[in-house]
């Protein structure tokens, strides 16, 4: 018996959907041409809407002056377009800032594929329309099908105009309802001939090139697959997010195989397309060869741009290293990520060892491909005469110099077989030119190492044979001995070749990794944000020759953290581009289709959904970043976006621990003022209460025991105001001692003559030699110091004991010892007894203070350039001795 199939939505439908909360929705009005009907679609639609009690802006609309079209647009409100000046012309384009400022319910925005002004923020309007989405307003737009990315060339194929302004398909993929806007080919042309569509003049021109009826109906056929395929997907995400049963397709995977060549747009278009007929995801492959290492500037830009196109139209990009041959890599990565289909370009440029992705190489995938389909797409570009082509083969990776320079070595090689003749047959001097052909293979790759075999069977033709001097062969060994020598020098010279750019393609991989790990470990031991951003920039600029700099935001503001000693200052131009991808999260600026007009590319360093900073990034020669280039960067943000992360949680824990020591330090000090503070004032109340109450006849003896108790107690509270006061200055650096030659026997006398209420109880026994010489201090702060030692000892003292107080000369400084026969102190809190408010639990503990009194009595020691520390007392039993080293004022005597 078969279980019944669970059926439940798919998480992953959900989750699409739940990530859409919060973002507008979309509408787009679809067509065929222009002319059919799209804005005046829209409009009705947005006027009912309007009507229904919706607000509704018109952001920008195109109305081409059409006066059908422009009735519609009255009434309702039209945010005022912003006026750039381009070339001394007054240019206007949609306000977005002002839009996204209104926030209207819908928004209208006409022509979805218009290029904006260069200097907007955006290169394009598809993209303004992105930021009015997720700032939560609902669109509606209009856009022809000869916009959409994938469908460029073929409308090019059709009608013969190559389409500039486009859009990507991930546009139509995301929006929420598409309206396929239908007219038939012969009432557009009615339109276009009554003059609705474009000026008289224009439309004679129109229905000669584009307008044909042929043409309308290839374009109309495209409009309705487009939408149709678009309605079919949002059908299945609803089938997978309500759990409806129904036919899933086979899962493919199809591989799009790029190169540097002009065709790569061609190839990345046709890939496109296949994936979204077949619903399947697709990978864009480049294959790097040791020719890539020569690129010049042009191929190096125009893979760069391969490499974002396929990025934006939502390709999985990977780069890899030429293994035996870029079609043996192909078909092994192929393998490797299950891929079911491989597409090509194939060009008339014939390659020669998997150095292009030309004949050569399709014909090689093709044969060798028996599990996969093979699509070949053929370049356009290239379509003329082939003799005017030259093979790659021969291109100079280096220019001429690197040829003449494998001559030279040839000719070296040449002497050095003339030398050795005389002690070698000739036979055996092959092997010398041999020698010289691997030689110039290894240092200059596999073009100079034909060259060199050539220039070898020359020489030895011309030197070694017989007869000599000549290019004749007598011998029909020897003839045969050339041609062994011709071939076996040009598979050595290749084999060297190969080796050596497997060589250099693993020193280019070791250094990679290298910079990787130096910029790791210098980051990781960074202990500040300031610190990490500086070690990055300083790391970047040196492995990858680029200016640097590095933007966060902070409290609103755009602050440049750390930069590279050539950072110029950025313009309005580049903070804005840095702002936006602070905000964003998206690469901007150089290079890419946001801000272009920059002169810096910025990078998101991205943590979760979080952006942390922005990387800024400036090339000398304003060459793009290649495809390792750009992924070495991006393991760059992402060590940067750890490094941010961690050093982040310290000041947020440091911050959190200050926090929490100012609020245990605040609720120490309420209690002191609510506890410590107030009993001396209770009692200096009461027994002034009672002292002024002349009803109450009181015994001379007990108004003197009366004033007394207020004096005592006053004295009290005075040393917790003193001590609060000493501690404020010392926490602001505003207790600076005046020192002088002083006597510690009147300091010491003056401390005990202001506690003789509190060491009434107690024995003080002093032990001060009369030659002690005198100490470098200010008497005022030192006498505060012994005041609260000593009325610490006081409170912790058993009756009936004895304070001791014993000096003595240690070095350059006089150690005072003051010892109590208290509890004691325990040993892990002997430390801690200096801090401010702190108290020992148990020990020392038996009656209550501020937790001041010892806090500043280190604070001011300190300050003398002294130490105090507390021991364990060693005579009489438990108890604590705190320890005061003070300097001497003359130590030499």
């Amino acid at each position: 018996m078969t279980a019944p199939r669970e059926t439940r939505p798919d998480p992953d439908a959900l989750l699409e959907e739940a990530g859409g909360s919060g973002r507008g929705r979309l509408k787009i009005f679809l067509g065929a041409a222009p002319g059919v009907g799209k804005t005046y679609a829209m409009l009705e639609t947005a006027r009912r809407r309007a009507a229904e009690g919706l607000d509704v802006v018109a952001g920008v609309v195109e109305t081409h002056g059409r006066i059908e079209t422009e009735s519609l647009l009255a009434g309702l409100e039209v945010i005022p377009k912003r006026s750039h000046l381009y070339r001394e012309r007054i240019l206007h384009e949609m306000d977005l800032e002002a839009l996204i400022e209104r926030h209207p319910d819908l928004a209208l925005i006409d022509e979805l594929a218009h290029s904006n002004v260069p200097g907007s923020r955006h290169a394009k309007r598809w993209q303004d329309l992105e930021d009015v989405l997720a700032a939560g307003i609902d669109v509606y737009t209009t856009l022809n099908v000869q916009h959409l990315e994938t469908m460029n060339d073929r409308v090019a194929r059709i009608s013969g105009v190559k389409v500039r302004e486009t859009v990507p398909d991930r546009l139509l993929e995301q929006a929420d309802e598409i309206e396929l806007i239908d007219l038939p080919p012969e009432d557009l042309l009615e339109r276009l001939r009554a003059g609705k569509v474009y000026v008289q003049d224009q439309a004679a021109r129109a229905v000669q090139n584009f307008f044909s009826k042929g043409n309308l109906t290839a374009l109309r056929e495209l409009a309705m697959r487009a939408a149709a395929d678009r309605v079919d997907a949002q059908l299945m995400r609803h089938m997978r997010s309500t759990a409806t049963s129904g036919p899933w397709p086979v899962q493919e995977r199809i591989l799009v195989c790029l190169g540097s060549g002009p065709a790569s747009g061609e190839v990345l278009r046709a890939g496109k397309r296949m994936a979204d007929r077949a619903r399947v995801g697709w990978v864009a492959l480049h294959v790097a060869t040791d020719r890539s290492d020569a690129m010049g500037g042009a191929e190096r830009d125009r893979l760069a741009a391969a490499l974002l196109l396929a990025e934006r139209l939502g390709a999985e990009t990977t780069t890899l290293r030429v293994g035996d041959s870029v079609a043996a890599t192909i078909l092994e990565h192929a393998r490797r990520i299950n891929a079911s289909r491989i597409v090509l370009g194939r060009g008339r440029e014939r390659g020669w060892a998997g150095l292009r992705l030309g004949e050569d190489v399709a014909a090689r995938t093709v044969e060798g491909a028996r599990d996969f389909e093979i699509t070949l797409i053929a370049d356009p570009a290239q379509e003329g005469p082939r003799a005017t082509r030259r093979p790659a083969l021969w291109a100079p990776q280096a220019g001429a110099g690197t040829y003449l320079r494998a001559m030279l070595v040839m000719l070296a090689f040449t002497a050095a077989a003339m030398a050795l003749e005389a002690v070698l047959p000739v036979t055996a001097l092959s092997l010398v030119f041999m020698t010289g052909v691997i030689v110039v293979a290894s240092i200059y790759g596999l073009g100079p190492s034909i060259a060199a075999s050539a220039l070898g069977f020359v020489g030895y033709n011309f030197l070694f044979t017989e007869p000599r001097l000549t290019f004749r062969v007598m011998r029909q060994t020897e003839l045969v001995t050339l041609g062994l020598f011709l071939v076996a020098s040009i598979v050595t010279g290749n084999l060297a070749a190969r080796l050596r750019a497997r060589a250099l393609a693993l020193r280019d991989s070791v250094t990679r990794i290298t910079i990787l790990h130096d910029f790791a470990r210098r980051i990781a031991v960074a202990p500040s944000s300031e610190a990490v951003a500086r070690a990055g920039i300083e790391q970047i600029a040196t492995a990858m020759d680029l200016t640097a700099l590095m933007l966060r935001q902070q409290d609103g503001r755009i602050d440049t953290i750390a930069a590279d000693a050539g950072a110029t200052p950025l313009d309005m131009r580049d903070l804005t581009a840095g702002r936006y991808t602070l905000e964003k999260g998206e690469p901007s600026g150089r290079g890419t289709d946001t801000l272009s007009s920059s002169q810096w590319l910025f990078l998101p360093v991205r943590a979760g959904e979080g952006v942390l900073a922005a990387l800024g990034l400036r090339s000398g020669d304003g060459h793009r970043p290649d495809a390792e280039d750009r992924r070495l960067l991006e393991a760059f943000t992402s060590q940067l976006a750890l490094a941010f992360e961690r050093t982040d949680l310290n000041e947020a824990l440091q911050t959190a621990r200050l926090s929490s020591e100012t609020e245990r330090l605040r609720s120490a000090l309420l209690s002191s003022v609510s506890h410590d503070l107030r009993t001396p004032l209770v009692s200096i109340i009461g027994a002034a209460s009672s002292l002024s109450e002349p009803e109450v006849g009181l015994a001379p003896e007990l108004r003197q025991e009366l004033a007394v108790t207020i004096r005592e107690e006053g004295e009290r509270l005075d040393r917790y105001i003193q001590n609060l006061l000493d501690m404020t200055r010392l926490s602001h650096g505003a207790l600076t001692p005046r020192r002088v030659a002083a006597d510690l026997s009147e300091i010491v006398g003056n401390a005990r003559r202001r506690l003789r209420g509190v060491l009434a109880h107690l024995e003080v026994a002093v032990t001060i030699p009369e030659d002690l010489p005198s100490i470098e201090v200010d008497p005022i702060l030192i006498e505060q110091v012994l005041v609260n030692v000593l009325d610490n000892a006081a409170k912790h003292a058993r009756a009936g004991t004895a304070i001791a107080m014993t000096a003595r000369v240690d070095g350059a400084a006089m150690e005072l010892a003051i010892a109590d026969h208290g509890p004691g102190i325990p040993p892990e809190a002997r430390s801690r007894v200096f801090e401010m408010f702190y108290r020992v639990a148990s020990g020392d503990a038996q009656r209550a203070g501020t937790g001041l009194g010892l806090a500043i009595a280190r604070g001011i020691v300190e300050a003398h350039g002294g130490r105090i520390r507390a021991e364990a007392t060693t005579s009489g039993g438990s108890g604590t001795t705190i320890v005061l080293r003070l300097p001497l004022s003359n130590p030499e005597l």
